[in-house]
């Protein structure tokens, strides 16, 4: 060996091992090998509810987005590379969303955001990936602002201007009703939303809204508003809040002896509001995204797979939660890459998509154009009723 390229005299040792030491450092420094980055997961956040009195929602969502990654996975993933799902645990708890997506984006540097939850938390999430450029895709925030917060925000759901519509008209159309009352939950998004776009469509549609009366997500006691209500004699009552009061107030509302027909919104589609009303619900009316008694072969397969994998039936935010990750794969497989930017622009692009819930198709806005279903609780389950196109 030519000395005077490694030179080995104790004059010059300290230098070698300084320049080896220098060169170490670099190379850690340096991005791993494209092969390596390559094979590497594609990480996934998700953000739910998995614990609290949300739990129905988050979980249920949750079951959607595993059967879509593990179908995926065992496609052989995209791009060559296999889905990794990190999921924070909101615990139905305000402002846990601001924190958790800074988890998910900053510390386990995921791609994207899957939001499995309320309008509520996809408002408190969706500036922080507006602001990071990471698109956030929403499987039931049902609310107009989320998507106003920019153009990294998706949904795949359709929106409260929609199923407020779709009640009122059914309640007009369908109930033959005049007189309604409205139960609405003030501290949520979306519940003020959805009863105000029910109003709109109802009074326009020549119906009378009697009062409007108010609680806050976590009461229990509903006697005094329904009281009120009743007192004014309503043919039926809109209440557009989530399972886990709705439930109480079905129950609380039979028992002041009304009898008129109950109505909400896709906030309603959990099984544990029919735990929690008993019998009262037998007979209500709400919105939903999905129902399981769809014939096609394709669906019917899938509630079986489903089913077996979670333990319990999958409902309409499972099938949207899952949808929501099959169009994000396809989103990347379309991208060619995992790169924010270019993920963003294929997730805006997306037309006639093929949704387990429908075709997708995002508009100008990022919102999905889609039909829902009205259901009615008979026998204990939510039974369809009719689709309703856009």
């Amino acid at each position: 060996m030519n000395k005077t390229m490694f030179p080995c005299n104790r004059r010059y040792w300290w230098l070698s091992l300084g320049v080896a030491a220098f060169a170490l450092v670099m190379a850690g420094c340096q991005d791993p090998p494209a092969s390596t980055k390559e094979t590497n997961p594609i990480r996934i956040g998700e953000l739910a509810s998995l614990t609290g009195r949300q739990a129905g929602l988050g979980q249920y969502s949750q079951a959607g987005v595993r059967a879509a990654i593990t179908e995926l996975n065992a496609a052989g993933g995209v791009l060559g590379r296999r889905f990794e799902l990190i999921t924070e645990d909101l615990r139905s708890l305000s402002g846990e969303a601001s924190t958790s997506v800074r988890k998910l984006v900053s510390r386990d540097q995921v791609v994207a955001i899957i939001s499995s939850g309320t309008s509520g938390q996809a408002l408190e999430a969706g500036p922080f990936c507006q602001q990071q450029g990471i698109p956030m895709l929403c499987d039931g925030a049902t609310a107009p602002a989320v998507t106003e917060i920019g153009d990294c925000v998706f949904r795949v759901c359709f929106t409260d201007p929609f199923q407020g519509t779709v009640m009122a008209r059914f309640a007009r159309e369908n109930l033959k009703v005049q007189r309604v009352g409205l139960l609405v939950d003030a501290s949520s998004q979306y519940s003020l939303g959805l009863a105000d776009f029910f109003k709109k469509r109802f009074v326009a549609d020549g119906g009378t809204i009697l009062a409007e009366q108010k609680y806050n997500g976590g009461d229990r006691d509903f006697r005094p508003q329904l009281t009120a209500l009743k007192a004014l004699e309503p043919e039926a009552l809109f209440i557009p809040g989530l399972y886990a009061e709705s439930g109480l107030i079905l129950a609380q509302t039979r028992e002041l002896g009304y009898t008129g027909p109950l109505m909400g919104g896709d906030g309603w589609e959990a099984p544990e509001l029919i735990q929690l009303a008993g019998k009262a619900a037998e007979g209500g009316f709400c919105t939903v995204h999905f129902s399981t008694e769809n014939d096609s072969p394709r669906v019917q397969e899938w509630v079986k797979r489903v089913t077996a994998e979670f333990g319990r039936e999958p409902n309409g935010i499972t099938a949207l939660s899952y949808d929501a990750m099959m169009l994000l794969a396809d989103a990347i497989r379309r991208a060619g890459t995992t790169d924010k930017a270019a993920l963003r622009q294929a997730l805006a692009a997306t037309k006639d998509f093929d949704g387990l819930t429908g075709r997708i198709t995002l508009d100008a806005q990022r919102n999905a154009q889609k039909s829902a279903v009205i259901v009615k609780i008979e026998g204990g389950a939510f039974k369809f009723l009719q689709t309703v196109e856009p």
